[in-house]
């Protein structure tokens, strides 16, 4: 019998899509510091958690384009590690910013983003038979029963319940 569970998730979820994409195999002086950059990157929010990063998942789409899915604390928390000067995303998108003001990597290498805050209610997961995984893995996976047996039903979850108006009169 198949083992199905959930994503323990409140309230609203944080996801960050980032990428690159390889235009020209030949480029690697220019796509291979981008690619490590990323990797760095994650090792460094691996290390300080307090910055938010709560999990992480490396995808490849094609041989030419790899991204990560992020999942984040807060926007707040992605915000403030965006701009963190003292962070190595800074000196990372420095470079890049110079890199690309010199037409350096026009046509070499793209990179791109996504962003999503996702309030709860519109949002629901399934795993069958797997491990902590994406949305799981951030933040804790619960047996399929707590939230509901059909998508309807988990995606109607609310953590907390809405207050009661008092009676008056």
């Amino acid at each position: 019998m198949m083992t199905r569970t959930t994503a323990d998730t409140k309230g609203e979820v944080v996801v960050l899509l980032i990428g690159m994409r390889i235009n020209r195999f030949w480029a690697a002086h220019l796509w291979l510091p981008v690619m490590l950059a990323m990797l760095r990157m994650l090792r460094d929010l691996r290390k300080e958690p307090e910055r938010g990063l709560l999990n992480h998942v490396l995808l490849t789409a094609s041989p030419r384009t790899y991204y990560v899915v992020q999942y984040w604390e807060s926007k707040d928390k992605l915000y403030a590690y965006a701009t963190a000067s003292d962070a190595f995303h800074h000196k990372a998108w420095a470079r890049l910013n110079r890199m690309e003001r010199a037409g350096k990597l026009r046509g070499q290498v793209g990179i791109w983003h996504e962003s999503y805050v996702v309030p709860e209610g519109s949002y629901e997961a399934i795993y069958g038979d797997m491990p902590a995984f994406g949305l799981a893995a951030a933040h804790g996976q619960i047996p399929l029963e707590k939230r509901g047996r059909y998508a309807k039903d988990r995606f109607a979850y609310r953590s907390q319940q809405a207050p009661v108006a008092e009676k008056t009169g």
